[in-house]
Parts: structure tokens; sequence; C-alpha cells
């Protein structure tokens, strides 16, 4: 599957799910976006907007340096 890089760390909240949001809304289907985020709210943002838009999130990985690594599938639009 493709996958598409987002790197987000150094941002606050909202604009690390904000930006995901629009990086999401411009992938096909099935392709994963990884977010890089160092942001505290990010991993319960990012899991929200996961459930509110029908996505399939992974559980964030720990970065050696902080933050988290994030693994987003885009699901497909509902018919």
């Amino acid at each position: 599957m493709a996958e598409e890089m987002l790197d987000l760390r150094g941002l606050k909240c909202p604009l690390p799910v904000l930006r995901s949001r629009k990086a999401l809304a411009a992938l096909r289907p099935g392709t994963t976006l990884i977010v890089l985020a160092d942001d505290p709210l990010a991993p319960l943002d990012l899991a929200h907007l996961c459930r509110s838009e029908d996505h399939e999130g992974a559980p964030p990985e720990a970065l050696a340096g902080g933050g988290w690594r994030f693994h987003i599938r885009k699901n497909a639009a509902p018919a």
C-alpha cells in the first residue's frame, strides 16, 4: 500500500490534527498517512480523528527523541 509522511513536530494543538485531517482528505482510500508529532494532545486528538472519520489508526509508537509516530490508514468514504 502507498504511504505518505507528515512531520508535524513542533506544532501545537490544534495544528497537528487539522493538518492531518487536510492531508487525509487529499489521499486515496487505503493509503497510510504516517504522522510524526510531539504535541502532548496529539495521541488523543488523532485517535478522535480516526474514530470520527472512520479511519484505521494503530496505537502511537514512542520516538526516541520524544513525540510519537502515528499510522493512519484512510478508509473509503461512505457511499
